[in-house]
Protein backbone atom coordinates (compact mmCIF):
# COMPACT_ATOMS: atom_id res chain seq x y z
CA UNK A 1 0.00 0.00 0.00
CA UNK A 2 1.37 3.79 -1.14
CA UNK A 3 1.05 6.01 0.86
CA UNK A 4 0.98 9.78 -0.39
CA UNK A 5 1.42 12.87 1.88
CA UNK A 6 -1.23 15.95 0.93
CA UNK A 7 -0.33 19.10 2.74
CA UNK A 8 -1.17 22.90 2.25
CA UNK A 9 1.12 25.65 4.17
CA UNK A 10 -0.94 28.97 4.96
CA UNK A 11 0.93 31.66 7.02
CA UNK A 12 -0.35 33.11 9.99
CA UNK A 13 -0.28 36.46 11.68
CA UNK A 14 -0.54 36.85 15.08
CA UNK A 15 -4.46 37.18 15.41
CA UNK A 16 -4.97 34.28 13.28
CA UNK A 17 -2.38 31.73 14.90
CA UNK A 18 -4.24 32.52 18.51
CA UNK A 19 -8.08 32.11 16.75
CA UNK A 20 -6.05 28.87 15.30
CA UNK A 21 -5.16 27.04 18.65
CA UNK A 22 -8.01 28.22 19.97
CA UNK A 23 -10.03 26.28 16.96
CA UNK A 24 -8.29 23.47 17.61
CA UNK A 25 -8.63 22.82 21.57
CA UNK A 26 -12.37 23.15 20.90
CA UNK A 27 -12.25 20.71 18.06
CA UNK A 28 -10.32 17.65 19.96
CA UNK A 29 -6.76 18.22 19.03
CA UNK A 30 -4.26 17.31 21.08
CA UNK A 31 -0.53 18.78 20.98
CA UNK A 32 3.13 17.61 21.25
CA UNK A 33 5.20 19.50 23.17
CA UNK A 34 7.05 21.90 21.10
CA UNK A 35 9.89 20.77 19.71
CA UNK A 36 13.17 22.21 18.02
CA UNK A 37 13.79 20.99 14.38
CA UNK A 38 16.64 21.52 12.36
CA UNK A 39 16.42 20.78 8.60
CA UNK A 40 19.30 20.73 6.53
CA UNK A 41 18.36 20.31 3.00
CA UNK A 42 21.49 19.77 0.08
CA UNK A 43 21.38 19.32 -3.72
CA UNK A 44 22.93 17.24 -6.24
CA UNK A 45 26.10 18.85 -7.77
CA UNK A 46 24.52 18.13 -11.40
CA UNK A 47 21.08 19.10 -10.87
CA UNK A 48 19.61 21.83 -9.58
CA UNK A 49 17.10 20.78 -6.74
CA UNK A 50 15.84 24.11 -6.56
CA UNK A 51 14.80 24.18 -10.48
CA UNK A 52 13.36 20.34 -10.01
CA UNK A 53 11.88 21.33 -6.75
CA UNK A 54 13.16 18.01 -5.16
CA UNK A 55 13.86 17.67 -1.36
CA UNK A 56 16.55 15.80 0.25
CA UNK A 57 16.89 16.64 3.60
CA UNK A 58 18.84 15.33 7.10
CA UNK A 59 16.12 16.42 9.88
CA UNK A 60 17.72 16.63 13.59
CA UNK A 61 14.87 16.94 16.57
CA UNK A 62 15.23 16.39 20.36
CA UNK A 63 14.57 12.49 19.84
CA UNK A 64 15.49 11.53 16.29
CA UNK A 65 16.97 12.00 13.42
CA UNK A 66 16.56 11.28 9.95
CA UNK A 67 17.33 11.88 5.96
CA UNK A 68 13.99 12.33 3.71
CA UNK A 69 14.11 12.43 -0.12
CA UNK A 70 10.85 13.71 -2.14
CA UNK A 71 11.06 13.49 -5.86
CA UNK A 72 10.59 16.29 -8.10
CA UNK A 73 7.36 18.39 -8.94
CA UNK A 74 5.24 18.21 -11.64
CA UNK A 75 1.86 19.27 -12.52
CA UNK A 76 0.79 16.33 -11.01
CA UNK A 77 2.11 16.87 -7.51
CA UNK A 78 1.55 21.13 -7.61
CA UNK A 79 -1.64 21.61 -8.04
CA UNK A 80 -3.51 25.58 -8.51
CA UNK A 81 -5.04 25.05 -5.06
CA UNK A 82 -1.81 25.17 -3.13
CA UNK A 83 -1.67 21.68 -2.83
CA UNK A 84 1.43 19.38 -2.46
CA UNK A 85 1.30 15.12 -2.78
CA UNK A 86 4.61 13.53 -3.01
CA UNK A 87 5.37 10.07 -1.87
CA UNK A 88 8.34 10.45 0.73
CA UNK A 89 11.39 8.32 1.07
CA UNK A 90 12.40 8.55 5.14
CA UNK A 91 15.43 6.94 6.58
CA UNK A 92 15.06 6.64 10.17
CA UNK A 93 18.48 7.27 11.77
CA UNK A 94 19.67 5.12 15.35
CA UNK A 95 19.40 8.52 17.13
CA UNK A 96 19.43 12.78 17.30
CA UNK A 97 23.20 12.37 17.59
CA UNK A 98 23.58 10.76 14.04
CA UNK A 99 22.74 14.03 12.62
CA UNK A 100 26.96 14.76 11.81
CA UNK A 101 27.60 11.38 10.47
CA UNK A 102 24.88 12.47 7.90
CA UNK A 103 26.14 15.18 6.81
CA UNK A 104 29.04 13.16 6.86
CA UNK A 105 27.85 11.02 4.73
CA UNK A 106 25.90 13.41 2.00
CA UNK A 107 29.12 14.94 1.83
CA UNK A 108 31.07 12.05 0.94
CA UNK A 109 28.60 11.52 -1.87
CA UNK A 110 29.24 15.00 -3.59
CA UNK A 111 25.98 16.82 -2.15
CA UNK A 112 25.76 20.16 -2.22
CA UNK A 113 24.65 22.14 0.88
CA UNK A 114 21.68 24.29 0.28
CA UNK A 115 19.84 25.77 3.62
CA UNK A 116 19.22 25.61 6.49
CA UNK A 117 15.91 25.98 8.19
CA UNK A 118 15.53 26.35 11.95
CA UNK A 119 12.27 26.13 13.34
CA UNK A 120 9.97 25.05 16.70
CA UNK A 121 7.13 22.94 16.25
CA UNK A 122 3.86 21.74 17.08
CA UNK A 123 1.99 18.83 15.97
CA UNK A 124 -1.87 18.71 16.92
CA UNK A 125 -3.75 15.46 16.30
CA UNK A 126 -7.30 14.14 16.42
CA UNK A 127 -8.19 11.19 18.25
CA UNK A 128 -10.63 10.10 15.88
CA UNK A 129 -7.94 10.16 12.68
CA UNK A 130 -4.88 8.96 12.63
CA UNK A 131 -4.52 10.14 9.10
CA UNK A 132 -4.78 13.73 9.49
CA UNK A 133 -2.56 16.27 11.08
CA UNK A 134 -2.04 19.85 12.12
CA UNK A 135 1.02 21.64 12.12
CA UNK A 136 2.05 24.67 13.33
CA UNK A 137 5.67 25.75 12.35
CA UNK A 138 7.54 29.04 13.59
CA UNK A 139 10.47 29.52 11.41
CA UNK A 140 13.75 31.48 12.21
CA UNK A 141 13.80 34.76 10.15
CA UNK A 142 10.42 33.99 8.29
CA UNK A 143 7.43 34.05 11.22
CA UNK A 144 4.47 31.55 11.98
CA UNK A 145 3.02 28.75 9.37
CA UNK A 146 0.32 26.09 9.84
CA UNK A 147 0.32 23.22 7.30
CA UNK A 148 -3.04 21.08 7.05
CA UNK A 149 -1.31 17.33 6.64
CA UNK A 150 -3.15 14.20 5.28
CA UNK A 151 -1.42 10.44 4.82
CA UNK A 152 -3.44 8.42 3.06
CA UNK A 153 -3.99 5.94 0.60
CA UNK A 154 -7.00 7.04 -0.50
CA UNK A 155 -7.20 8.88 -4.07
CA UNK A 156 -5.71 12.43 -3.85
CA UNK A 157 -9.76 14.25 -4.63
CA UNK A 158 -10.70 11.90 -1.30
CA UNK A 159 -7.82 13.51 0.83
CA UNK A 160 -8.10 16.78 -0.19
CA UNK A 161 -11.88 17.32 0.50
CA UNK A 162 -10.89 15.91 3.52
CA UNK A 163 -7.75 18.39 4.21
CA UNK A 164 -9.96 21.27 2.93
CA UNK A 165 -13.13 20.50 5.32
CA UNK A 166 -10.54 20.88 8.29
CA UNK A 167 -9.24 24.00 6.80
CA UNK A 168 -12.55 25.35 6.70
CA UNK A 169 -13.75 23.92 10.45
CA UNK A 170 -10.49 25.44 11.83
CA UNK A 171 -10.96 29.12 10.00
CA UNK A 172 -8.11 29.28 7.78
CA UNK A 173 -9.65 29.75 4.34
CA UNK A 174 -8.67 33.27 4.46
CA UNK A 175 -4.90 33.23 5.64
CA UNK A 176 -2.75 33.41 2.53
CA UNK A 177 -1.34 29.92 0.56
CA UNK A 178 2.03 29.85 0.69
CA UNK A 179 3.53 27.65 -1.92
CA UNK A 180 7.48 27.49 -1.80
CA UNK A 181 9.27 25.22 1.06
CA UNK A 182 10.38 26.96 3.65
CA UNK A 183 14.30 25.94 1.69
CA UNK A 184 13.34 28.34 -0.95
CA UNK A 185 11.62 30.89 1.67
CA UNK A 186 14.81 31.25 3.79
CA UNK A 187 17.22 31.25 0.50
CA UNK A 188 15.28 34.10 -0.74
CA UNK A 189 15.35 36.09 2.89
CA UNK A 190 19.61 35.34 2.68
CA UNK A 191 19.60 36.83 -0.67
CA UNK A 192 17.54 40.07 0.44
CA UNK A 193 19.46 40.15 3.55
CA UNK A 194 22.65 40.20 1.88
CA UNK A 195 21.50 42.75 -1.13
CA UNK A 196 20.15 45.33 2.17
CA UNK A 197 23.46 45.19 3.78
CA UNK A 198 25.79 45.56 0.64
CA UNK A 199 23.49 48.45 -0.36
CA UNK A 200 23.79 49.58 3.17
CA UNK A 201 27.32 49.56 2.66
CA UNK A 202 27.45 51.55 -0.38
CA UNK A 203 25.57 53.76 1.15
CA UNK A 204 22.36 53.04 -1.10
CA UNK A 205 18.74 53.19 -0.26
Amino acid sequence: MTLVEIERKRALDTRSAELLLARLGELGFTATRPAREVDTYYSRPDVDFMETVECLRVRQGPVRCEITYKPASDQSTHSADGTIAKQETNVALADPDQGGPAHQFLGALGMVLLAEVDKSRVSYRHPDDAELAVVVDTVAGLGTFVETEVLSSRSHTQALAQLTETERLLGLQDCPVVCQPYRDLVMENSVRGSTGNHSAARGGP
